[in-house]
């Protein structure tokens, strides 16, 4: 019987993957090609005929090795956005929510901030935390290789999330107006988001971002200080 592993491994040879990814992939294909065979012969084909069989499916070697290292660098991307940006985004992003209901549960309200039609909604207890949510989301994208672009997002996370909620507001007004038969007033729900939008969108995220650059420069700062010395 034909040592299928054997076989795989000479054909693809120049698979240009780490050690051990390479004999997974190895593997994985050489398993493939023995059921594929053990199928044959087991619909009546002669040995030749299962082998000949198996081995179209595998098409050509070069292309193969091709396809698989471009799937496995796709993989690779997709593993590092999500260790990168998504999960640590997310948690800035549950964090400041969990805090703000901690805090309101607390009794802690907004508060308005100046007078008359300019008075702005701030909540001062929550965006003085947020500094510190925003440096642990950065931290954790920083650790797990994203770069300062991507450490400086993850920190504004929650902000982000807040602008899209509110963007949504205006098609969500519209549905609204179909369904009811009445008019909104877009220019009255453009001016609440607007002034909403500074307490709650453009404050935080200022904030955010301050803990983030902070958290940043913390990190880079240490990354300095372990570099050997040269000369």
């Amino acid at each position: 019987m034909r040592d299928w592993r054997a076989f795989v491994e000479q054909r693809l040879a120049g698979l240009a993957l780490e050690p051990k990814e390479r004999a997974e992939v190895i593997a994985e294909v050489a398993e493939h090609l023995e059921d594929t065979c053990d199928e044959m012969l087991r619909q009546g084909m002669t040995e030749e005929e299962a082998v000949r069989r198996a081995l179209s499916q595998a098409g050509n070697w070069r292309s193969l090795q091709h396809k698989i290292v471009s799937a496995k660098r796709k993989e690779e991307v997709m593993e590092k956005r999500i260790r990168q940006l998504w999960i640590p985004g997310f948690l800035t992003l549950i964090l400041s929510m969990l805090f703000l209901t901690a805090l309101y549960r607390l009794g802690l309200r907004a508060r308005l901030f100046w007078s008359g039609p300019n008075a702005i909604l701030l909540y001062a207890p929550w965006l003085a935390g947020l500094p510190l949510i925003g440096a642990l989301g950065a931290y954790v994208s920083s650790g797990a290789g994203g770069s300062r672009r991507t450490a400086l997002f993850v920190s504004i996370f929650p902000s982000l999330a807040l602008t899209f909620a509110f963007l949504f507001m205006f098609p969500f007004s519209l549905a609204i107006e179909l369904i009811v038969g009445r008019p909104v007033d877009f220019s009255g729900v453009a001016t609440v988001l607007l002034k909403d939008g500074i307490g709650w969108i453009l404050v935080p995220a200022a904030a955010l971002l301050v803990g983030g650059l902070l958290a940043h420069l913390l990190i880079s700062a240490r990354a300095s200080s372990r570099r050997p010395a040269i000369g």
